[in-house]
């Protein structure tokens, strides 16, 4: 993750079961390049020892409000000069009461209060714990503060209870802390988008589909709520997890890939078609299973409406950004698909090197021209899609909006 390279962190660990991931958390982040340094409360050191995070960090663990191993004593307050961010995880119930009013009776509520850097929290409680009505007015105050948010989720707890509240996994709050730092070009803006494969039934058991993975789409996604966007995520039948932030609505068919995508579009700003839409469908279903013979099976199909371009064509239409797999020719056909469905930008890729694949390139035609990004994994690549498609969108609002001579 070269967006945490050298990256420091300071990630305070308080009293709580969870603490126990904040062990893969700070495996993760070293991983990831970062130099991680540790403070704990005096609860957390019950739940995993500070042995364990030296062990991980390579650096020895704060525990202590006058702390030797800073070299004038006052850690609380030389920590954070140093530092890119600030993360506890676990937080939990107490020690946001804590951040909220501004009390400092340890090292890392002190530090906390005494930083020159952001401060991400990642909530762990139990669930009647975090609905409590004072929980929840901590909440608003630290966001009205600007303090960042990660979680909670919702789950299984360890006292046996499910609801919210449970702190999310090592590996979500590493996207948490990576989508931080990312550049918010598109703060206040909702985007819409498509992604993986539609199915289309013949009979209960067989299908006509296609081999794409929604890996584009879903590192689209994910790249827009990192640019700070409020994102909606129309997905077809895919393994893939749900990006963090972003709200998913699952589909199976074009058709229903087509509503999802009709009844939100009038809500968004911006909407990028990833999909791998079928082209076609069966003219009929069979409601049993089509037995298998000796015989010739001849299908009749029917052609797809095409959802872009429906989206394209509506007098509130958002900014349409479009996705094209192609076998050869990539510029003229590309070209010709995006003046037919008139969108002002349209991304090309090779169908052969891009479905199911991690890394991709990719070809971005608009009204100035082609834009090649070159091969690099998919979550780069959509991180280089959405800085340029910020940049038309900027143009077209600041020109929708110029004064006329």
């Amino acid at each position: 993750m070269p967006d945490l390279q050298h990256k420091r962190i300071l990630l305070g660990i308080t009293g709580g079961v969870a603490a126990y991931k904040a062990a893969e958390l700070t495996r993760l982040l070293i991983k990831a390049g970062a130099d991680v340094r540790v403070a704990m409360s005096a609860a957390a050191t019950q739940f995993v020892t500070p042995l364990t995070f030296q062990a991980l960090s390579g650096k020895p663990v704060l525990t202590q409000l006058w702390d030797t191993d800073v070299d004038n004593g006052m850690a609380h307050i030389e920590l954070t000069r140093a530092v890119d961010a600030v993360l506890i995880a676990p937080a939990s119930a107490d020690f946001i009461a804590k951040l909220v009013h501004g009390l400092a009776d340890d090292l890392l509520s002190t530090l906390c209060l005494a930083r020159a850097c952001p401060l991400l929290v990642a909530p762990a409680m139990n669930q009647k714990m975090w609905e409590n009505p004072a929980t929840q007015r901590n909440i608003h105050q630290l966001r009205g503060d600007g303090v960042t948010l990660l979680g909670p989720a919702a789950g299984e707890q360890a006292c046996g209870e499910t609801g919210l509240g449970r702190m999310l996994e090592p590996a979500e709050l590493l996207a948490g802390l990576s989508a931080y730092f990312q550049p918010k070009l598109l703060a206040g803006l909702r985007v819409l988008v498509s992604a993986g494969p539609t199915l289309e039934m013949i009979d209960p058991v067989r299908a006509i589909t296609n081999i794409s993975s929604g890996k584009m789409g879903y590192a689209v996604a994910r790249a827009a709520y990192e640019a700070g966007a409020e994102v909606t995520l129309v997905s077809g039948v895919t393994c893939r997890e749900t990006p963090l932030g972003v709200t998913r609505l699952s589909v199976t068919s074009a058709g229903e890939m087509a509503q999802a995508v009709e009844s939100r579009a009038h809500h968004a700003d911006i909407f990028v078609s990833v999909a791998a839409v079928a082209d076609y469908r069966p003219a009929s279903y069979t409601a049993q299973k089509i037995k298998k013979s000796e015989h010739t099976l001849t299908l009749d199909l029917l052609p797809n409406e095409d959802i872009l371009m429906r989206i394209a064509s509506r007098a509130d239409a958002p900014f349409c950004v479009g996705f094209a797999a192609e076998t050869e020719n990539l510029l003229e056909h590309g070209e010709a698909k995006r003046q037919r469905k008139r969108l002002p930008l349209l991304v090309v890729n090779r169908a052969q090197d891009a479905l199911g694949s991690d890394g991709n390139e990719l070809l971005l035609l608009d009204d100035a021209g082609q834009h090649l990004l070159p091969q690099a994994d998919k979550l780069t690549l959509a991180r280089q899609l959405i800085t340029h498609i910020a940049q038309l969108y900027t143009h077209k609002t600041r020109g929708s909006h110029a004064a006329p001579d």
